[in-house]
């Protein structure tokens, strides 16, 4: 029997052979936008060895809120309603920050008792913010009790922010020129009854979560940013002071009388997780003293609002008497003035670092252009950095570590 050869192209050969699994080991994965531990619509795009992150890229731009664009179509007193939208979390401190960028424009002289209301409010506003962060970061690593025990905390500071502005979440109570009205009676002792119990919350969250062994393995050594690294990133905040970095705004370049109160700035050079976890649980006993001093400052009465005549409201008779809340919450709002043509930019210590605002006028009752420095997309720029080289499980540690609002990376 005869036999011949039949010639096979080599691309068929290949096709016929089976494919060798340990070729190309390397898998693309995405983590959100509606993960839960991305800590909202978040995207991540994950290049995995196994589950070793070789490589990530932050995906963001989900929220489209355009804020700053609609900051220029408000009057100037107007844009408090849009600035606590931005990072909803710290909205006092986005309101604060703006009102002190247009204040300094203006050259604006703000009463004491309204910059104590400020300072108070914001320091229980960063301890809000903080209590969300300890009971979601330690959910996302597994410990759940620890989410109840902050958020019922929490209720009880969003009570006595609807106390004093009538809103729990997006108050705009700070406004060009101070406050828009003085805090009833009934403020000082719910911030007292809140401050008294709140010590031994502290110790409690801390036998809870920080002595526990898991979450210190899983926080140790994870999500690493040297002291170098994190000032090139321009990192802020409590990111950057768990890198050994003392940066803290209230002290380095102080407003609303801060240079005033005796408080420390936490510093941790573990560069880890377990370093920026340890700042923010000693952050909640800073602000903790600020609030007691501020608290007892407040007792001192006085006006809250500046007498520059382009802020105070005129003498109406309506405005003589009892009259609603909400009428005079509007005749706040609707007042127009104009600003003095120039530039400015303000910053302030947010919960989640430095935030600032670049202010341009044109003379006009409206602001000609607002841009927003905000520390959330700032410190997510750093994130690839963090991860690359750990494990897939540890993404979720990293991310809660610095403790990002969506909100104010989109704007």
């Amino acid at each position: 029997m005869q036999t011949r050869e039949i010639s096979v192209p080599t691309s068929t050969i290949s096709m016929l052979r089976k494919p060798d699994p340990l070729a190309n080991t390397q898998m693309t994965i995405s983590m959100g936008p509606q993960h839960p531990s991305t800590h909202g619509v978040l995207r991540l795009e994950l290049v995995l060895d196994g589950e070793t992150v070789v490589k990530t890229i932050p995906d963001i731009g989900y929220l489209h809120t355009g804020m700053e664009k609609t900051m220029e179509k408000e009057k100037w007193q107007q844009v408090v309603t849009i600035t606590c939208r931005m990072d909803y979390l710290n909205s006092m401190g986005n309101d604060l920050g703006y009102c002190l960028a247009v204040e300094k424009l203006m050259g604006v002289e703000v009463p004491e008792r309204a910059k104590v209301l400020r300072v108070l409010l914001t320091e229980l506003n960063r301890i809000t913010s903080h209590l969300v962060w300890f009971g979601t970061h330690a959910m996302d690593i597994g410990a759940m009790t620890a989410f109840f025990y902050a958020f019922t905390h929490r209720e009880k500071v969003l009570d006595i922010f609807e106390c004093a502005t009538g809103a729990r979440f997006h108050q705009s109570y700070f406004i060009i020129g101070g406050t828009r009205w003085d805090v009833p009676d009934n403020f000082i002792p719910l911030v007292k009854e809140f401050l008294d119990g709140f010590p031994s919350f502290i110790e409690e969250c801390k036998k809870l979560v920080t002595g526990n062994r898991i979450f210190q393995r899983r926080t140790q050594g994870i999500g690493i940013i040297k002291k170098d690294d994190a000032i090139n990133w321009a990192l802020s905040g409590p990111t950057i002071r768990g890198s050994g970095v003392n940066w803290d705004i209230r002290k380095s370049e102080p407003y609303s009388g801060y240079e005033t109160y005796d408080f420390k700035v936490p510093v941790y050079d573990g560069c880890d997780v377990w370093s920026r976890y340890l700042v923010r649980m000693d952050e909640f006993e800073e602000s903790y003293k600020i609030c007691c001093q501020a608290l007892e400052r407040l007792r001192q009465p006085g006006p809250v609002l500046s007498d520059h005549p382009k802020i105070k409201l005129p003498e109406r008779d309506l405005m003589k008497q009892h009259i609603d809340v909400m009428i005079h919450h509007f005749l706040l709002a609707s007042e127009g003035f104009t600003v003095p043509v120039g530039e400015v930019y303000q910053s302030i210590e947010s919960a989640r670092g430095e935030i600032g605002f670049y202010v341009v006028s044109d003379g006009t009752e409206r602001p000609y252009r607002v841009r927003v420095r905000a520390p959330s997309y700032v410190n997510l720029s750093a994130l690839p950095a963090m991860v690359e080289g750990s494990l897939i499980a540890d993404v979720v540690a990293v991310i809660g570590s610095i403790d990002i609002v969506l909100g104010d990376v989109d704007r």
